[in-house]
């Protein structure tokens, strides 16, 4: 098969490799995919440069967890009947050294998840990370039926599915962005209320739409925004978050203690198995019906793997895909 790799980390030009490997067999209870799309999501960008003094796992990785194929054979224990089965994948390169960057990937048949008729290929191939992240961050601490969530940085990727998925689990949806100019790209029906952090006061503006306070908070920059989530929350509120500008953040412990505050810290790779089979049955549910909307980037040729890491570390706020195989 034709595969991307790396052997040492660095930048997507110096390090990435097109060449062929054997093909992956797959073992007990699992799928061996065709891949037509593979979807490059900051994650894969940051093991590929040794973010944080991450090092190697493996002698060589086939980078990205996420994509879109076919099932073409299966291991003991997996049902005949899945060979031909549309499917998305996650975590192809989660404990594991050869993802999605191939034409071939080999799964645990649970990550494998059959894609409805009505849903297509490409959309897929975004659902792995970013989507499981944002159900867990929705969903974690239960039902959001008639509450009201607040989303920052909703303009993102995790964020965006969030907001999408709070609104189809029947919350209220307030999304932030970094400044005024920004509101108007918020055109998601999910988001009910848009507000900009660069104004005099966002708390207040945040209130205005929930005088009573927010019900859970999705967080992307907990550093940040913290003390302004300290102020919105209500009573028994989560904050949910999946990252931080700071490694080290302040809040405002006395506060957050006395609303009876909690701090749920999201790490995408480590959730527990049976919270990522709920999110990969939901997230199809929700495709399915229509409830999700991606800005998604024309796929990048195969062999424009640096691009597409290049893109996604520039901030893309289009999905990156690879076409892996038509």
């Amino acid at each position: 098969m034709r595969a991307i790799w790396y052997e040492r980390q660095g930048p997507a030009a110096e390090v990435l490799q097109l060449g062929e490997m054997a093909d992956p067999e797959p073992g007990p209870g699992e799928v061996r995919v065709r891949v037509r799309f593979s979807g490059v999501n900051p994650g894969d960008t940051k093991k590929r440069r040794g973010w944080l003094g991450s090092a190697m796992p493996y002698p060589r990785v086939i980078p990205h967890s996420d994509g879109a194929g076919v099932i073409e054979s299966v291991g003991d224990g997996v049902e005949q009947a899945r060979i031909g089965q549309r499917v998305w994948v996650h975590g192809a390169q989660s404990y594991r050294p050869f993802g999605t960057a191939a034409q071939l990937t080999v799964v645990p048949a649970e990550q494998a998840i059959e894609l409805p008729d009505s849903v297509p290929d490409e959309v897929g191939a975004c659902l792995g990370i970013p989507g499981i992240t944002a159900h867990r961050a929705v969903f974690a601490d239960g039902s959001v039926n008639g509450s009201t969530v607040l989303v920052n940085g909703v303009l993102g990727g995790v964020a965006d599915l969030a907001a999408q998925l709070a609104h189809w689990g029947g919350a209220t949806v307030i999304g932030t962005v970094r400044r005024s100019g920004d509101a108007e790209q918020v055109t998601s029906s999910a988001v009910a209320h848009a507000v900009a952090l660069d104004q005099p006061d966002p708390a207040g503006a945040i209130r205005a739409h929930a005088p009573d306070g927010v019900d859970r908070i999705v967080e992307v920059a907990f550093s940040d925004n913290v003390d302004l989530d300290a102020a919105v929350a209500k009573n028994h509120a989560v904050i949910a978050a999946y990252a931080s500008r700071r490694d080290r953040p302040d809040f405002p412990f006395w506060p957050m203690l006395f609303d009876n505050l909690t701090i749920r810290l999201l790490g995408s790779d480590d959730f527990p198995a049976a919270s990522k089979r709920q999110a990969a049955v939901d997230l199809t549910t929700a495709a399915r019906d229509g409830a999700l909307s991606l800005a998604i980037g024309e796929p990048l040729p195969f062999d424009l793997a640096a691009e597409a890491h290049d893109r996604v570390d520039a901030g893309s706020r289009s999905r990156v895909l690879l076409t892996v195989s038509d």
